[in-house]
């Protein structure tokens, strides 16, 4: 009998979380240089196959909401309802991973973060993944007639606005400062559409 595939997906998710909540306490608590993948196995009761099956590398497992929050950055352009303003439904975005990850509960891993060369740089090209993927996104939408380089200079202040914003010393007056910015750029570059926002 096969199983469902709404329940092996919810098993696999389980899995998932399981395996980076464990490999999360295990770093905090022995630091992160002294973990290796199969003790984080061993912690969780699976096979190192499967911590990779969930996981490319040991540094991913820090940043387990990854691929969420790039998701979740295209869906601001691309589930816009139509004459949807963008930069405020970036700016959304962009709040609520700042106030994600600067809540008190995340004070520790990015202190293990900033003490890790290997963490620093994994981070750092992350966030030009997430850039790039942010800027096919706005290239691909039609009512954003842009170059492609105004698309990625737009997604890389967009991108920068989260790491700014999360070592301010007041997050949330960052994210308005930066994305009143971020604002007139765009209405630099693209003069029709900050129209429209204006007049919706």
């Amino acid at each position: 009998m096969t199983e469902p595939s709404g329940r092996r997906e919810r098993k696999k998710a389980a899995t998932r979380q399981k395996i980076a909540d464990t490999a999360l306490r295990l770093f905090l608590e022995r630091g992160y240089d002294a973990v290796g993948i199969r003790d984080v196995a061993a912690e969780a009761d699976v096979a190192v196959t499967t911590v990779f099956s969930h996981f490319a590398s040991k540094e991913a497992l820090v940043f387990e909401q990854d691929e969420d929050f790039e998701q979740r950055l295209t869906r601001a352009v691309t589930g816009r309802a139509p004459h949807e303003p963008l930069i405020p439904a970036l700016r959304h975005e962009i709040q609520a991973l700042v106030r994600h990850c600067t809540a008190d509960s995340a004070a520790p891993i990015w202190h293990m973060i900033d003490a890790s060369p290997t963490l620093r740089e994994y981070e750092e090209s992350m966030r030009l993944r997430h850039a790039e993927s942010l800027a096919t996104a706005l290239a691909a939408d039609p009512h954003l007639p842009q170059t492609t380089t105004a698309c990625r200079t737009i997604a890389r202040f967009v991108i920068d606005a989260y790491s700014l914003a999360r070592e301010a010393a007041d997050p949330e007056a960052a994210v308005d400062e930066i994305f009143r910015m971020i604002e007139a750029a765009w209405e630099v570059t693209c003069p029709s559409a900050a129209s429209e926002a204006r007049s919706s």
